[in-house]
């Protein structure tokens, strides 16, 4: 059609024409001219500042190269500035601008810029540094070296807002562990940070940067912090949340979030917490990066906090959160990450806020989610529906197990990202639950299939998610379901998973058994197959002393395949009393013993399954049991602390008494 062909001729000719210009520019970088060659780099910095598409077209021409040149080889303060200025705009925001800036191998130029008599030239040369250290490809500064930490302290004790300022910057990306946050501690860090906060705004901001950094997870710092002169900083902090600039707001809160997350004990008043939700939850609607950061740091203050959770329920969350991805523009997905992640924590323990949720039409919003391209976006999803299919309200309605929903989960278990593998088997440990009918969308899909292969994945968070699920889809399962999953496992591979290296695996591995035996007389003749591999494998497993939790699985295996015929009860004793007896340490005794109830618990649920009056063999298995001093013990532990324990062992002690034994 004409007007197409008319638009396209348009759009090409501008396209060509604002190409030519920036090669018209890149050509008087090299210029001899220093008036040519000032004009084009100011041209070169106006032109790419907040254009990410103008910064690679220049990066594709090779300026940052001939801009490092300019720095390099000129002796004229204009230049030096512009230049500087220029790199900093390349490496602003702007990951691949960064890489080329340090590959030009300009960072010790920049430095070199610090100790010009020319406050311009160290205003350009700071600035354009803390571009770079924005980004973790910047360089890492060990501060256990001496002559890093002198170099750092000349910058925090500079007169110069920008160099200061640098100085924070440095420790907000370098600092990374304990002992480097230890050291600066040590060092008088703090005493010197606190200062900048009566500072200018890009002090002030790169001081709270810091302070996070610092303070995160480390007790004794915040201790520190909080006891500069009687609390004066943290008040500080707390005053700055209500500061006009968004970006302090929001870098106050996140200096508390931290604060609270290490140290709670220092946020007791229910008003400073409430005042922290609400200012968190007003910048979720600012458009640039302090909304798409706020994000995230709400999700952080209300992690595992049922208090805070409810303040934010309270304070209309859900409704606000839903209604910003409900706006229809593009969120950056830092933001969506952390949308969906404080939906999943508000939704984590109260059935409340998961009924909200879930009534404000959020699942379309949530599938559509699980296909981003951004891989912590679909994890942050995954979350969100495991936390969502908490409710067994909504599960039970059958929300989440159509079509339109466990299509997409079961595609993501193909996943490349390990992290939205691990994400999306807790969705399905949750989903899978409801499944009532045996020939569910999942399983057609493939979904038991791909559980197994990732039970046998290189990464032990996989394995064991993967093993989670299959338990829960086992839980009350019929025996079709159990045959079929079965089928595909065989006793060689439960004998691997049982033996994982990893106790967690293994811990799942039991579980997921016990509630593979539960049942009819059928489903305990699984771990018969192969002349009983599996049994021996778990009775070898159990008699190694094994970690407590890992035991209580074991020996529910156990007390379920004792609830069976006289032929699975006898094959039971041979696992806990077996020949030679010198093999046997008598771990049963161990676990009537252990501080864990649920461990003692499982151990009297086997005896009573054994000595069961109505079974033939009863009265010799007893007799068995009280030799071997387990009869005993329970007599001796009828005060049980636990009141289960209590309970169990005078049904044992009753069965005994049918055997004459007073």
């Amino acid at each position: 059609m004409p007007t197409s062909s008319s638009s396209s001729s348009s759009f090409s000719s501008a396209a060509s024409s604002s190409g030519n210009r920036q090669a018209d520019v890149f050509s008087r970088l090299a210029s001899s001219d220093p008036e040519v060659k000032l004009k084009a780099l100011r041209e070169v910095k106006n032109q790419i500042i907040g254009n990410r598409t103008k910064k690679l077209s220049f990066l594709k021409l090779g300026a940052v190269p001939a801009i490092a040149s300019a720095l390099s080889d000129s002796e004229c303060n204009s230049i030096l500035v512009q230049s500087a200025a220029a790199l900093g705009s390349f490496a602003c925001g702007f990951e691949a601008g960064v890489q080329a800036v340090l590959d030009a191998g300009v960072f010790p130029l920049l430095l070199r810029l610090l100790t010009s008599s020319d406050e311009k030239v160290v205003d350009a040369g700071a600035r354009s540094l803390r571009m770079i250290f924005q980004s973790n490809q910047a360089p890492k500064y060990d501060f256990l070296q001496e002559k890093n930490m002198k170099f750092l302290f000349s910058l925090l004790n500079s007169e110069n807002e920008n160099v200061s300022g640098l100085g924070a910057s440095i420790i907000a990306h370098a600092c990374g562990t304990t002992v480097q946050q230890q050291v600066l501690c040590d060092a008088g860090v703090l005493e010197k940070l606190v200062i900048l906060l009566d500072g200018s705004l890009s002090q002030r901001e790169a001081c709270l940067e810091s302070l996070a950094t610092v303070l995160k997870n480390n007790p004794e710092a915040v201790s520190r912090f909080v006891g500069l002169e009687a609390g004066r900083y943290l008040s500080s902090v707390t005053e700055l949340t209500k500061d006009r600039y968004p970006r302090t707001r929001l870098l106050s809160c996140l200096c508390l979030v931290v604060i609270y997350n290490t140290s709670p004990s220092y946020f007791l008043n229910m008003g400073t917490k409430s005042s922290l939700v609400t200012t968190l939850l007003e910048l979720l609607n600012d458009h640039g990066q302090s909304g798409d950061d706020a994000a995230l740091g709400l999700s952080s203050l209300i992690a595992e906090k049922e208090d805070l959770q409810k303040l934010a329920y309270e304070a209309n969350a859900i409704k606000n959160i839903v209604d910003i991805l409900k706006t229809g523009s593009e969120l950056h997905p830092k933001r969506l990450q952390g949308l969906f992640l404080s939906l999943a924590e508000l939704c984590s323990k109260l059935e409340d806020c998961r009924c909200s949720f879930l009534s404000l039409e959020m699942l379309d919003l949530l599938v559509n989610a699980l296909r981003h391209k951004n891989a912590d976006v679909r994890t942050a999803a995954c979350i969100c529906f495991r936390n969502a299919a908490r409710s067994v309200k909504n599960l039970s309605a059958g929300r989440f197990t159509n079509d339109h929903v466990m299509l997409p989960l079961v595609q993501l278990l193909h996943d490349p990202s390990s992290s939205v593998e691990v994400a999306v088997l807790g969705a399905l440990s949750n989903i899978v639950l409801d499944f009532s009918s045996p020939k569910s969308t999942f399983i057609e899909y493939g979904g038991i299939k791909q559980l197994i292969e990732l039970s046998k994945s290189m990464d032990p968070n996989a394995r064991c998610s993967a093993l989670r699920a299959l338990r829960n889809l086992m839980f009350l399962a019929d025996n079709k379901r159990k045959e079929l999953f079965y089928s595909e496992v065989k006793a060689q591979g439960f004998v691997s998973l049982i033996s994982d290296p990893e106790p967690t695996v293994q811990e799942q591995a039991l579980a997921l058994l016990r509630n593979l035996v539960d049942g009819c007389i059928n489903s305990i003749e699984f771990v018969f197959d192969e002349d009983g591999l599996i049994l021996d494998t778990v009775g070898k497993q159990l008699r190694k002393s094994p970690q407590a939790h890992m035991a209580i699985q074991g020996m529910y295996v156990l007390t379920n395949v004792a609830s069976g015929t006289e032929l699975h009860k006898e094959a039971v004793m041979q696992q806990l009393f077996p020949q030679p007896q010198a093999e046997s340490n008598n771990f049963m005794l161990k676990f009537l013993q252990s501080h864990e109830s649920q461990l003692r618990s499982a151990t009297v649920w086997t005896i009573i399954n054994l000595i069961s009056p109505s079974s033939p063999g009863a009265h010799d298995r007893h007799v068995k049991l009280r030799d071997e001093g387990i009869i005993p013990q329970l007599k001796n532990m009828v005060n049980d602390a636990c009141l289960d324990v209590k309970i169990r062992i005078r049904t044992v002690l009753s069965q005994s008494m049918s055997f004459g034994d007073n």
